[in-house]
């Protein structure tokens, strides 16, 4: 007999049970919803809506059920649908019929909502937590290579020199964004939904605020209907893993270039490559190409989380069973990338004189080239037509820039002088865009100086969170 057939004539069809059923995947949730009943118990004991005694006697039930659970001796079923059913019977089988008095005053719609918000506020601090450990590991790497130059790139053609350093710390700020958005979202999900009913409230003279204070919550929901039916906290967590998946991938691509013989550029160390079945030669970078890969169903996620709630009416629906899967899955996706990206990237050998090598064979001091004539005077629009042509000579006479004499030079702009083949150097191309956020090598220390600052700041606030979510009630 199901815990809700009192109202029913026939056993639910098996297929019907095995198609609704969703504890082959919300069994992960069974801490989150004992935490949340230990917490709902003692709120109506101290209410006087039951007795304390038997509040007490559901308190040690629901830990040794814990206690099963945690120690693999205990059966989920698809008989009892979902992971609150399956504690439930649990807790009836070991305390009898006073278990039955810890659903009052809840329902399942707060109950899950509850289970999920608790879930993923401490899913969030530990992927933050990853990701600051990411960008230990790229501001590692910047630091030992401020002096390493290597062609920046537009349209995947070489476009002017940066120094490596500076290529890695975009990454790095595209990092803090993520860390950041997923830091502001953690207001959003430490709302307590419990005490919401159904959909309505409840009849019982509960204590919403004690429950949260229990379960360290900063705040309530204070519309019932909002709280059963609210997923935005899921959908923002989803939108915001995408990004993070987006830059993940964006980096897998680079580094996956940049281990190509056509680049040679870096070395990513065989703990972190794989070989081939039938090529002995091979090392493949295939961490970062599964990470390219699983972006896809991290997107796939969010855009399913979006399309359930689009057409919903208020409060709880059956659709909402969909929220689960999708969460879990790039909480898993997200949380193996991060672990593997910060010792992938610590490792990486960097070939800095492959790097060097490709900076002279190319004509991204052509610019350099446009703004020593436009120091000497000449309107920009007019530099730059002269500077075409002495690209176009020098790949008909098989040179580079640096190559050509100053007779050479002299036949496109009598402003040419000696001291063009210093502005020319690579080093000094690269130091000479000395602006706020520019590649000059003092400009990229003052990036990572302030890299370090707010590192310091990030651990901080995953420190101070993991103390706001050290509930120990069970």
């Amino acid at each position: 007999m199901k815990l809700w057939g009192g109202r029913f004539t026939k056993a639910t069809d098996k297929l019907v049970e095995e198609y609704t059923a969703s504890i082959q995947f919300d069994q992960q949730l069974w801490k989150e919803d004992i935490t949340g009943s230990l917490a709902h118990v003692a709120m109506l004991g101290k209410c006087g809506i039951i007795g304390e005694e038997e509040a007490t006697v559901i308190a040690e039930g629901l830990k040794k059920v814990a206690a099963r659970i945690e120690a693999g001796d205990a059966e989920f079923t698809i008989a009892n649908e979902d992971v609150h059913m399956n504690v439930e019977k649990m807790l009836l089988d070991e305390v009898g019929p006073v278990g039955g008095k810890l659903h009052t005053g809840r329902s399942r719609n707060d109950q899950v909502a509850t289970d999920m918000h608790l879930y993923l506020r401490a899913r969030v601090i530990e992927l933050i937590d990853l990701t600051v450990k990411v960008q230990e590991a790229l501001l590692e790497q910047a630091k030992a290579n401020t002096d390493t130059i290597l062609p920046g790139y537009t349209h995947l053609q070489r476009a002017q020199p940066v120094l490596f350093a500076h290529h890695l710390m975009a990454y790095y700020s595209m990092l803090q964004r993520d860390a950041e958005r997923l830091m502001d979202s953690w207001k959003r999900i430490n709302v307590l939904p419990l005490g919401a009913g159904a959909l309505a409230g409840t009849t019982f003279p509960i204590d919403r605020e004690f429950v949260a204070e229990l379960l360290k919550f900063d705040a309530v929901y204070t519309n019932s209907m909002d709280a059963v039916s609210d997923r935005d906290f899921i959908i923002e967590f989803l939108s915001h893993a995408s990004l993070l998946m987006a830059h993940l991938s964006r980096l897998s691509e680079e580094m996956i270039l940049w281990m190509s013989n056509e680049f040679n550029f870096v070395e990513l160390d065989d703990a972190f490559c794989t070989g081939s079945s039938i090529m002995p030669q091979k090392k493949n970078p295939d961490v970062a190409e599964l990470v390219r890969g699983k972006t896809g169903r991290v997107y796939g996620n969010l855009i399913g989380m979006l399309t359930v709630l689009k057409g919903l009416p208020l409060a709880y629906n059956k659709d909402m069973q969909e929220d689960k899967e999708g969460m879990f899955d790039t909480v898993a996706t997200l949380h193996g990338a991060l672990s593997l990206f910060a010792p992938m990237i610590r490792t990486m050998k960097v070939k800095k004189e492959n790097m060097r090598q490709a900076v002279a064979e190319d004509f991204s001091n052509a610019t350099d080239l446009a703004d020593y004539l436009v120091g000497k005077g000449m309107p920009f629009r007019q530099a730059h037509e002269v500077v075409g042509k002495s690209v176009l000579y020098s790949i008909e006479q098989g040179k580079y820039l640096l190559d050509l004499t100053i007779e050479e030079y002299k036949q496109f702009s009598p402003l040419f002088e000696e001291d063009i083949y210093a502005a020319l150097d690579p080093r000094q191309v690269v130091n000479a865009r000395n602006v706020l956020g520019g590649t000059a090598k003092n400009q990229v220390e003052i990036q990572l100086a302030q890299a370090e600052t707010q590192l310091k700041s990030s651990q901080l606030w995953v420190e101070n969170h993991y103390s706001k979510i050290d509930v120990s009630l069970i």
